[in-house]
């Protein structure tokens, strides 16, 4: 009964809302996460593989 009478609840009320400086403080910390990230490049096996992808390194298939 109370699992249902919240499932109720939450379905009706409103989604909180974050305040401008909780917004800003998560979008610098998400910035600096992917900012470390987008730093480390992509490794060579990768390359490698999205060039036989492609075909750039594949000359024996065409």
């Amino acid at each position: 009964m109370d699992t249902a009478e919240t499932h109720n609840r939450k379905s009706t009320s409103k989604p909180a809302k974050l305040s401008r400086e909780v917004q800003a403080r998560l979008g610098q910390q998400l910035r600096s996460m992917y900012d470390d990230v987008v730093n480390q490049g992509v490794p060579d096996r990768f390359t490698a593989l999205l060039n036989q992808i492609n075909g750039d390194g594949n000359k024996d298939g065409q």
